[in-house]
């Protein structure tokens, strides 16, 4: 089912019902991320997205983008690189990293690019395969 090398790819909007909705669940409201003055005052072209919408990104990924439904995140590592703005369109990618069949795990690297084809986040993340 994974083969080491098996790459993913999937586009994410950080559109403002993504934010709003993160906001409205979580209740951070830090300035930086809800106060266009305050933000662009520290040096941001705006508000600055909620690094966290990223890990929801990649839940999706991993509960709806694989082959089988049977997974379950283990553990995640990520970097945050670039701010990301409101409106931003991240092209995300995956590649298989290593697949152990022993434990039934599966690892990848991941990244997501802005536009610009910056990279604003990468990582690590492992998932167990449900038996």
């Amino acid at each position: 089912m994974f083969t080491q090398g098996d790459s993913y790819s999937q586009q994410f909007t950080v559109s403002e019902a993504v934010h709003r909705d993160f906001v409205a669940l979580f209740g951070d409201e830090n300035p930086l991320h809800t106060d266009e003055v305050f933000a662009k005052a520290k040096g941001f072209q705006g508000c600055v997205m909620h690094g966290n919408i990223l890990n929801g990104f990649l839940s999706y990924f991993i509960g709806e983008c694989m082959p089988t439904k049977d997974v379950i995140i283990h553990s995640q590592e990520i970097q945050f690189k670039n701010a990301v703005y409101m409106g931003d369109v991240l092209d995300f990618s995956a590649t298989v990293e290593g697949f152990y069949e022993s434990v039934n795990a599966v690892e990848f690297k991941f990244s997501f690019k802005n536009a610009a084809s910056k990279v604003v986040a990468k990582g690590k993340i492992q998932i167990g395969l449900l038996q």
